[in-house]
């Protein structure tokens, strides 16, 4: 229970922090950027089966592979897409909490 309340916290609680916090002039379009992240499992759906929660999607999926998430960092860099690169760092974050609360197999 507490690895859904952690892993779903972060893809929807920290998103309207973050917003709150740095993003409040902006903060309609902002939090819709932030909660967009999301779309990244969007690449779950090639995988069979599409979800398995005993599977670790971070390095398993391609929008989670280890380059992806180095071109993410890469957005941070640059004001025009650091907002792009926070939501889906947000999102590789809850999942690699989630990763980390995997039972041992």
């Amino acid at each position: 229970m507490l690895r859904i309340f952690v892993h779903y916290g972060i893809h929807f609680l920290i998103p309207f922090v973050v917003a709150f916090i740095f993003y409040r002039k902006t903060f309609q379009i902002s939090i819709f950027i932030l909660l967009a992240g999301i779309l990244i499992d969007i690449d779950h759906l090639f995988a069979n089966p599409i979800f398995d929660p005993n599977r670790c999607s971070i390095g398993f999926h391609p929008l989670h592979s280890y380059v992806a998430i180095a071109l993410y960092i890469l957005l941070l860099l640059f004001s025009k897409t650091r907002i792009f690169g926070l939501a889906l760092i947000i999102h590789i974050i809850a999942d690699v909490c989630d990763c980390l609360m995997m039972p041992s197999n």
